[in-house]
C-alpha cells in the first residue's frame, strides 16, 4: 500500500466514520437490518450482472480463441473481487485478468489489448449513463442552477480525461516506454518487442468497429442493470422507490465512487454521494447510507469468494507448472 492509497484510506475512513456517527448507527442498522437475509438475493444478483461485464470481453476476442464464457466469467469475478475489495485503485484487477487469460493461451498482446479496450468501453459507456443520470435526476429533483453547474463540470473533467485516455492509446504508448526504458537500462529483453505487439493488438481491436459496438453495448445493458440493484435492496428495506430513481441514484453513486477510485473502495465518498442524491429524491440520509452498506455487504458476499478462488487458481497454476 503507497503513501497516496493510505492517505485515500484515512480520509475515507474519517468521512465513513463521520457519516455513520452524524446520522445515527442505530438508525442506520434498523435500516440494514430490514433487508436481512435478503442480502443473499441480492448477491445471487450481482452474479447476473457479471455476465454482462463478462460478454462485454467476450466478444472483443477473436471467435477462435474466446474459449468459454464460463471460464471468462471465472476471470472477470476474480479480477472483479481484487477490484472490489483490495487497495488497487480499481485496476489492479484488469493486469490479473489480463495476465489470467494470456496464461490460459489467449496471448499476452490479445489479452492485454482486450481488457484495456474493455476497461475504455466500460469507462466511455459510464460517462453516458452517468449523462443520461444528470438528466433524469434534474427531471425528478429540479435542482438548483449551483448544483447543475457542478454536476456539469463534473462530468466536462470526466469526458476530457476520458477523451486523453483514449487517444493516448491510439498513440502507441507501451512500446515508447519499452524504448525508453531500453535506453536508461539493460537487461529488459524483447519488452519493445512485447509493448509494441501490444500496441499493435490495441489498434487492430479499435479498427473493429462493430466489435468494439459490441462491447460498449453489454457494458451499458450491465450499467443499466445495476438500477435493479438499488431498487432491489430498498424494496427490501421497506422503502419502494421508482426504476427511474432507482437508475438516477445508480449512476451518480457510481460516478462518486469512480472520482474517489484513490480511496479503497470509495469509502466515504459513496456514501456521501448517495446521501446527497438520495436527499433530493427523498430518501433518509440513514436509509441512503443503509443502501450503501448493503452494497458493501453484497461486496464482501462475492469478493471473498472470488479472492479465495484466485488463490486456489494461483496455486493451480504453480502445481501444473512444477
Amino acid at each position: 500500500m503507497t503513501r497516496p492509497v493510505l492517505t485515500g484510506l484515512a480520509f475515507g475512513g474519517a468521512l465513513f466514520t463521520a457519516l455513520i456517527v452524524w446520522f445515527g448507527s442505530a438508525e442506520i442498522l434498523a435500516a440494514m437490518a430490514a433487508v436481512g437475509w435478503g442480502v443473499l438475493l441480492v448477491g445471487g444478483f450481482r452474479f447476473c450482472l457479471l455476465i454482462f461485464d463478462t460478454a462485454s470481453w467476450w466478444v472483443l476476442l477473436p471467435p477462435g480463441r474466446r474459449g468459454s464464457l464460463g471460464r471468462l466469467f471465472w476471470i472477470r469475478w476474480i479480477g472483479d473481487s481484487v477490484n472490489t475489495l483490495l487497495p488497487v485503485a480499481r485496476i489492479g484487477g484488469e493486469f490479473l485478468r489480463a495476465h489470467m487469460a494470456a496464461r490460459r493461451g489467449l496471448g499476452g498482446p490479445l489479452a492485454g489489448a482486450s481488457v484495456m479496450v474493455d476497461v475504455t468501453a466500460g469507462i466511455a459507456t459510464q460517462f453516458l449513463f452517468s449523462v443520461v443520470g444528470v438528466a433524469a435526476f434534474f427531471y425528478l429533483a429540479s435542482g438548483g442552477a449551483n448544483t447543475l453547474q457542478s454536476l456539469v463540470i463534473g462530468l466536462a473533467a470526466f469526458g476530457a480525461g476520458l477523451a486523453g485516455f483514449y487517444f493516448v492509446q491510439r498513440a502507441g504508448p507501451f512500446e515508447r516506454l519499452a524504448r525508453l526504458s531500453e535506453r536508461i537500462g539493460r537487461g529488459w529483453g524483447s519488452l519493445a518487442d512485447d509493448a509494441a505487439a501490444l500496441d499493435a493488438a490495441v489498434q487492430a481491436l479499435y479498427r473493429e468497429r462493430r466489435t468494439v459496438l459490441a462491447c460498449c453495448f453489454w457494458r451499458i445493458v450491465g450499467w443499466v442493470a445495476g438500477t435493479g440493484e438499488v431498487w432491489l435492496i430498498l424494496y427490501l428495506a421497506g422503502h419502494p422507490i421508482s426504476l427511474t430513481e432507482a437508475f438516477v441514484l445508480e449512476s451518480l453513486g457510481q460516478a462518486a465512487r469512480s472520482a474517489g477510485f484513490m480511496i479503497p473502495g470509495g469509502l466515504g465518498v459513496q456514501e456521501g454521494g448517495l446521501i446527497l442524491v438520495g436527499g433530493q429524491l427523498g430518501l433518509a440520509p440513514e436509509v441512503a447510507v443503509a443502501l450503501s452498506l448493503v452494497k458493501r455487504a453484497r461486496e464482501l458476499l462475492v469478493g471473498v469468494p472470488g479472492l479465495i478462488a484466485w488463490q486456489i487458481d494461483a496455486g493451480l497454476g504453480k502445481g501444473r507448472r512444477t
